[in-house]
């Protein structure tokens, strides 16, 4: 199966393209950007066809992966859908509910196998201990922090403008949600959310399943601050998010590997564009009481 690549910015550079590039099953068709000089030097880089146009790649593809600002990647999703091809996205799958409907009703109609590229749930350590914790009972509460150094360090991610305008809630949060959703169950409320330091963004989940979180997301950490820690605690006692050994392209390569499965066998994934579309809603609604809270 062929799939091209929409995007030509840093994530697309070092995470998406050597992913494709590489993959056993997928055949990396192409390259479309906003800036056509940056889009040849990458196909060139990798030796596929350069596309002016994006309705050409569709029309010369089985699928598209995106690594766009999320506005950006919700319009293409649709019609990329519309024109019946399959989709490997990114979080978050858009930047507001009604553009991720869009999205999710666009595959639906089209019926084509979509994934959204949560990086911990594609990285072998990471989901095999999701899968466990699912599997348990008695969570009685968690505790998240995504805490990245973004604005306060030399990142190539620090000038993005959808980063700016969106924060930490928007770039981070779905990572956290989509390690707790599997395991404590849809969110009911939004119990709480709040602003701190810079775009520190602080979130407290009431969970279906009767647990509660709190969530601390942030790009303005110190750089000796930055981490990710996940911690659950309930009747089997505390767990902690493991340490992988895994990159973001080995991750991308299985997200492939995924959406190939659910082409062949017609099995939504569980990181599908309907679960990037429920991610969205909860960021919305925290979004809405961040700035209520900041007022």
């Amino acid at each position: 199966m062929r799939i091209g690549l929409l995007g030509t910015g840093p994530w697309a550079q070092m995470a998406h393209a050597p992913a494709l590039a590489g993959h056993a099953e997928w055949d990396f068709a192409g390259v479309w950007g906003r800036r056509p000089d940056a889009a040849k030097e990458l196909a060139d880089q990798y030796a596929v066809p350069v596309y002016d146009d994006v309705d050409a790649l569709l029309a010369d593809v089985d699928a598209v992966a995106v690594a766009l600002p999320p506005s950006v990647q919700a319009e293409l999703a649709v019609r990329a859908a519309r024109a019946g091809r399959h989709l490997l996205l990114d979080k978050p799958l858009a930047p507001t509910v009604e553009q991720g409907r869009a999205v999710v009703d666009a595959v639906r109609e089209a019926g084509v196998a979509s994934i959204v590229f949560f990086t911990t749930r594609f990285l072998p350590e990471t989901e095999a201990w999701i899968t466990e914790q699912a599997a348990a009972e008695g969570w009685f509460t968690a505790r998240a922090e995504w805490l990245g150094s973004v604005f306060t360090s030399d990142s190539p991610f620090a000038a993005s403008p959808w980063r700016q305008e969106k924060g930490a809630l928007w770039d981070v949060g779905p990572h956290a949600l989509s390690v707790l959703l599997p395991v404590l169950g849809d969110v009911r409320r939004v119990a709480a959310a709040v602003p701190g330091p810079g775009d520190t963004a602080v979130l407290v989940l009431d969970h279906v399943g009767g647990a509660s979180s709190t969530l601390t997301l942030s790009l303005t950490a110190p750089p000796a601050a930055a981490g990710v820690a996940v911690e659950l605690r309930g009747a089997a006692g505390v767990t902690t998010l493991p340490d992988s050994s895994g990159t973001a392209v080995s991750a991308l390569g299985r997200a492939a590997d995924a959406l190939g499965e659910a082409v062949r066998t017609g099995r939504p994934h569980p990181c599908n564009a309907a679960f990037g579309q429920r991610v969205t809603e909860i960021l919305a609604r925290a979004e809405a009481m961040v700035a209520g809270a900041a007022d």
